[in-house]
């Protein structure tokens, strides 16, 4: 060995040796203390107007060389009327040939830019994602301006993906947690509610779906003064700006748009709870859904709420996982959650077990679900959700696609992305007697609806025994149609 380097070396080993020292006292029992989360600095985003009632709103973020467009256009499966299924399928076959180009040709050149392109359909709106390098700008915007004004629906494609659909409905009986989600939903949310039907509709509808239904109804929908262009990554507002105004800026709406009804049937709010049992023999598992209806997105309870739920099911280490999956270990995974939509959706509290400890799971799930509201939390368990609520929100601004993603998804409750420093202030604020307020007037575990779907030749009668409320016995058949 060369001497100056081994004289190098003796020097940095002695300067090193209290530092190794000192790591070895480490007292790896105990957790580092964390230090303050730092706060939380949000880009600036620009809105803008553009012809035709659309709105734009750029983020500008240059270090790296590309750019994140997202196309939100309001409505949703809240649109569907008579026709349940329709906004999802039309929002499924707009990628799937626009302009010139069938299916396979436009994703050929979708595939040559190095950009991707999706397209769907939630509850309450549509939404065109186009991911690209900054170099393929200009093309990669012409695909794009094909797909949201000049989807073909052609025959051909429409009938491969009725077929594929129809199959679906098959597939989607024999999965279990599909089957607890949509009877979930149906004895929560009455006939006539929007959350009441599959997002994807049933096997009778779907069979009438032709090219000229799905255009007509595109026309109706997909609409220009519905349209918010987000664009976020290595460009400016000015070339945001010119950028979408050249594709869209003539773009015009026909005839009438659908309007979005007015929610008139309320949820289902119980006075008792009440178990829905679905029969699917020789299953290993059965998958438990409790749960009732949720809260407004924008409820001033909301900081206390994530609080809450972070620590009974939010998590990993989340007493619903801890108890079900790490000490008694009747499950993979057991969480809970609020879901947030225009039309506030529900609380649920889910997992799937093994089947021989399908009643005491349950006996574990009201456990901690009346524990939480009954005894308060500790100071060590707040802390941590706290923490845990404020440290990831940097991880949800890391890049062109996450930033774009949350400008989408709070502007949809009419928020912007400045409601996150102020989420992350308002958690910093949270007590433990707030914790137990919100547990106390949201969780209602003695008026529950309570899915269990598995082999009910075995679980049944353990399920009864448990008395937790009048029993109805569904058909998977009759929640997939």
């Amino acid at each position: 060995m060369n001497r100056s380097i081994f004289n190098r070396s003796a020097v940095l080993l002695c300067a090193l040796a209290p530092a190794l020292g000192a790591q070895a006292a480490f007292d790896r029992t105990k957790a580092p203390r964390l230090a303050r989360p730092a706060r939380l600095v949000v880009p600036p985003v620009r809105v803008t107007e553009l012809p035709g009632g659309m709105r734009l709103k750029v983020v500008e973020n240059h270090e790296l060389p590309l750019v994140q467009v997202i196309v939100t256009i309001d409505g949703g499966v809240r649109l569907d009327g008579n026709t349940p299924g329709i906004s999802t399928f039309m929002a499924g076959l707009l990628d799937d040939g626009a302009g010139s180009r069938d299916a396979a040709a436009l994703q050929s050149e979708l595939a040559y830019l190095g950009a991707n392109l999706s397209s769907t359909a939630s509850w309450d709106g549509y939404s065109i994602s186009l991911k690209l390098a900054r170099r393929s700008l200009d093309p990669a915007l012409d695909l794009l301006g094909d797909v949201i004004r000049r989807p073909t629906f052609s025959g051909a494609e429409v009938k491969r993906q009725r077929d594929l659909r129809l199959a679906g409905y098959l597939q989607t009986r024999d999965r279990p947690e599909a089957v607890a989600g949509l009877a979930f939903n149906m004895a929560v949310y009455p006939a006539g509610h929007p959350y009441h039907r599959a997002t994807n509709g049933d096997s009778a509808t779907t069979a009438t779906f032709d090219s000229s239904s799905v255009r007509a109804f595109y026309q109706s929908v997909i609409r220009p003064e519905r349209s918010t262009f987000i664009v976020v990554g290595d460009i400016s507002v000015a070339e945001a700006r010119a950028a979408i105004t050249a594709r869209f800026g003539d773009w015009r709406a026909t005839g009438t748009g659908l309007a979005t009804p007015a929610v008139t049937v309320r949820p289902t709010v119980r006075t008792a709870s009440r178990v829905y049992l679905i029969d699917k023999p020789e299953a290993a598992q059965s998958v438990i859904q409790i749960g009732w209806p949720g809260v407004e997105r924008t409820s001033p309870d909301y900081a206390a709420l994530m609080v809450m739920n972070t620590i009974l099911g939010g998590s990993f280490t989340s007493r619903l996982n801890m108890t079900l999956r790490e000490t008694k270990g009747y499950s993979y995974g057991a969480g809970s959650g609020f879901t947030f939509r225009k039309v506030p959706g529900p609380f649920t509290a889910s997992a799937s077990v093994r089947t021989n400890v399908t009643d005491s799971s349950l006996v574990e799930f009201f456990s901690e679900l009346r524990a939480i509201r009954d005894t308060p939390v500790s100071a060590d368990e707040l802390a941590r959700a706290r923490n845990y609520l404020e440290l990831q929100l940097p991880g949800d601004l890391e890049g062109t696609s996450q930033v774009a993603g949350q400008v989408a998804q709070l502007q949809g409750f009419g928020l912007s992305l400045g409601e996150l420093p102020r989420f992350a202030a308002a958690v910093r604020l949270v007590t433990v007697a707030d914790v137990q307020r919100v547990a106390r007037r949201y969780l209602t575990p003695d008026r529950a609806t309570i899915v269990v779907v598995g082999d009910l030749a075995k679980v049944r009668a353990g399920i009864e025994a448990l008395r937790l409320g009048e029993i109805e016995t569904w058909d998977a058949k009759a929640v997939v149609r």
